[in-house]
């Protein structure tokens, strides 16, 4: 008979903002894009699962000069997911991922609420961490997701495109063929359905991502590209294809160096 009355601690999923990896010149204070409510949530935290145990040092950091945090970041018990997580995603129900995730999240069991963290933005949301999630329901936690910017949705809502009907479909191929082909399917779904089609590159590949758009794209589709959400440069463009090759000028005033999310539709 389990006699454990151990109350089992909660997942936060909790978000970061968008600034990872950018110039310190550029960073606001953490508050500026999460509220208080969150900000006091992830402050009473000392168990963490993390893309990268560094970022959330540099995160934690920054929320410890805005709400203080509830243990010296020395004693804050950071745990990364696989690496395989990283490359690969954990959001496929696999065996593997599931058991790595139990183990993970063993501390909750013991009575204490774990964060789950990504570099930039919300954990399992075009980042990993899903396998924490899934696993976190089956074995009974509460799971509650704070508030923070989510840069898909920034980027749907500032397009102007479909936002009742839409599809996150990762990163296409970095190969020109293959990806000229996978940008041709997505434009036809999106023609004939409606259904706008979300994608995101590496940002150092960029540059030449929206010039196979550019060159593959129908000229009546419309795109759209969101550089820097949340930034001090943030810059969102939003056309139809013909017009964005109008005077050569495409690329003109886009951060493309920075995170971007690009949008085709109708």
């Amino acid at each position: 008979m389990n006699t454990n009355t151990t109350k089992p601690g909660t997942l936060y999923l909790v978000p970061t903002p968008l600034d990872f990896g950018i110039s310190q010149d550029m960073v606001a204070s953490v508050d500026q894009w999460l509220p208080a409510e969150t900000l006091a949530a992830a402050s009473k935290l000392t168990h963490w699962i993390t893309e990268n145990a560094k970022s959330t040092r540099a995160f934690l950091k920054r929320v410890d000069t805005t709400s203080g945090l509830a243990a010296p970041l020395q004693a804050q018990h950071i745990t990364e997911l696989p690496r395989s997580a990283h490359k690969k995603g954990d959001h496929a129900p696999v065996a593997q991922n599931d058991a790595q995730a139990r183990s993970l999240l063993a501390p909750a069991l013991l009575g204490h609420d774990i964060g789950l963290v990504s570099e930039a933005g919300m954990p399992a949301i075009a980042d990993p961490g899903s396998s924490i999630v899934r696993t976190a329901h089956a074995i009974g936690l509460r799971v509650v997701p704070l508030t923070g910017p989510i840069s898909l949705m920034l980027a749907l809502a500032a397009s102007g495109l479909n936002g009742q009907n839409f599809a996150f479909v990762g990163y296409v191929p970095q190969e020109a063929t293959e990806r000229t082909k996978r940008v041709r399917e997505l434009e036809a779904l999106a023609l004939k359905t409606g259904q706008t089609q979300i994608f995101i590159e590496t940002p150092y590949r960029n540059t030449a991502l929206l010039q196979a758009l550019l060159q593959t794209l129908h000229p009546h589709t419309r795109l759209a590209v969101c550089c820097a959400l949340t930034l001090s440069n943030q810059t969102v463009r939003s056309a139809l294809v013909h017009d964005w090759k109008r005077g050569n000028g495409a690329l003109a005033g886009l951060p493309l160096d920075a995170p971007a999310v690009f949008l085709i539709g109708r």
